[in-house]
């Protein structure tokens, strides 16, 4: 499956409202959509200038929404899904962020610490039509990229 544009990744991350897989997260009333605004927010504190970064952390939640049954396999296919239209920095991103090993990646570390602190009930992290000018940038550039190629 590959996502086709920004409006179907728009659509699949508005259908994390209301969803809590996560164990230990979703009793606290934070379900996957607030959850990846979340993420997203606090990498856009942390590292405000790395655009790439922070739609990882937005859409990293994909892969529980789209394979909610396939918990080894999701990272890597929500990784494909993303590669044609964010590019092969965020797919390899997402494709390794599960990894719950020592990592020295400085993105990773940014990642999994955002991850981690983003389920906070409360929390206002914007909404998701807040992010849909850097996805299409993030996109736009990739599609640039492609063209290049």
């Amino acid at each position: 499956m590959e996502l086709r544009g920004v409006e179907e990744l728009m659509d699949l991350l508005h259908a994390g409202r209301g969803v809590r897989d996560a164990p230990g997260h979703g009793a606290q009333g934070v379900d996957l959509h607030d959850h990846a605004l979340q993420t997203a927010a606090l990498l856009r504190r942390s590292r405000p200038a790395d655009k790439e970064l922070q739609i990882t952390g937005l859409v990293h939640p994909i892969g529980r929404l789209l394979w909610p049954a396939d918990a080894a396999g999701r990272a890597e296919r929500a990784a494909g899904a993303v590669r044609p239209l964010l590019g092969e920095r965020v797919a390899r991103l997402l494709r390794r962020h599960p990894w719950q090993g020592p990592t020295y990646d400085d993105d990773l570390l940014s990642l999994r610490q955002a991850d981690e602190d983003g389920w906070v009930p409360g929390f206002d992290a914007g909404v998701l039509e807040d992010w849909r000018t850097v996805l299409e940038l993030v996109a736009a550039y990739h599609a640039r990229l492609g063209a290049v190629d």
